[in-house]
């Protein structure tokens, strides 16, 4: 296509009324996390009032909505002095900002400004489209996708492959909310995000019984919703007890388990195991009497059941005092802590 020309047309003066209006720039910035065409009503309005609408980028995925909007859309990347000039005579131009938010032009404007050589117009950065909260967890679902793609180690791993990580990332987790580490918290976080992203690229390529991070996502969703009657339906909770009494009752209709056994891991760490059987034969009222028998064991055993009873982590609990006795270590070894 022709470029555009940047010289001022008759109807924008000359002289004395280019200098008195020097006229607008508005940049428009919108966010690829946004389906196309969905813009601010201000953006909007910006678009129908200006003189012309400029883009660097021929496929810029807003032009076609803006064209069938009737806006027309000049493909062109004027400079910072061309881009003043063709303001002249109080014109406004808006700039539709790629990807990368044109700094090459912001930056000419910028040493323009700086200058005091030029009458600047009005300058204005006008956002077109807000990322919404969770709008970044678009962009990790699509470099996931590449990496497995792409990425000769990645797309090779499997469920199993990967089970060993997940396991490693909810202790590195678990460790940072111990530490108290704000920045350590945040990284584990992301790490144990990825296991879940990660996993659910992985079974989109299931021949038989394929899902994706979407059917996860609304699985959870349809989950918490129906076991929170008392936000999203008629029930009353104004408990944490309450809250736990729904829950749980609710769970239990959706499950339909024989057993107050049944769902509980046997492959997670020995006093953990201990504490959740109690839990779930203290909350379903039972009268189980431990085993009897001899040994470490046996003893740890009740030990676990007396921390579950009183309220306390026996797993949290260990790893607190194993803690202190790794400092003690230390202080033995003349390290510091």
């Amino acid at each position: 296509m022709n470029a555009p020309s940047f010289e001022p047309t008759p109807e924008q003066g000359t002289g004395s009324d280019m200098a008195a209006a020097p006229g607008r720039i508005v940049l428009l910035t919108t966010s690829h996390r946004v389906a196309p065409g969905l813009l601010s009503w201000p953006a909007w309005q910006a678009l129908h009032a200006a003189d012309r609408v400029l883009c660097a980028d021929g496929a810029h995925p807003q032009l076609p909505y803006l064209r069938e909007a009737g806006t027309t859309v000049e493909e062109a990347s004027p400079t910072a002095e061309e881009l003043v000039d063709v303001c002249a005579g109080g014109r406004t131009v808006v700039v539709v900002a790629t990807g990368e938010g044109e700094p090459a032009l912001t930056d000419g404007l910028a040493r323009l400004a700086g200058s005091g050589r030029v009458q600047m117009p009005e300058l204005e950065l006008l956002p077109a489209s807000y990322d919404l909260p969770g709008a970044r967890l678009l962009d990790l679902v699509q470099v996931m996708d590449r990496i497995r793609a792409e990425c000769p180690w990645s797309s090779q791993q499997t469920h199993k492959g990967l089970a060993k990580y997940g396991i490693e990332e909810a202790y590195e987790l678990v460790e940072a909310i111990e530490d108290g580490d704000r920045d350590e918290l945040r990284e584990e976080l992301g790490d144990v995000l990825l296991q879940v992203v990660f996993h659910a690229r992985i079974a989109e390529e299931d021949p038989d019984t394929p899902f994706s991070i979407d059917d996860v996502a609304g699985g959870i969703v349809t989950k918490l919703i129906h076991r929170h009657p008392h936000v999203f339906g008629d029930e009353t909770a104004t408990t944490p007890e309450e809250v736990k009494e729904h829950w749980l009752r609710t769970k239990a209709v959706e499950k339909q388990r024989t057993s107050v056994t049944e769902g509980i891991p046997l492959g997670q760490p020995g006093l953990a195991l201990a504490a959740k059987l109690a839990s779930r034969v203290r909350t379903a009222g039972l009268e189980v009497p431990l085993p009897a028998g001899e040994g470490i064991g046996y003893e740890l055993l009740g030990l676990a059941v007396r921390a579950e009873a009183a309220g306390v982590d026996p797993e949290a609990a260990l790893r607190s005092a194993a803690r202190a006795y790794r400092d003690a270590v230390r202080r033995a070894e003349g390290l510091a802590e």
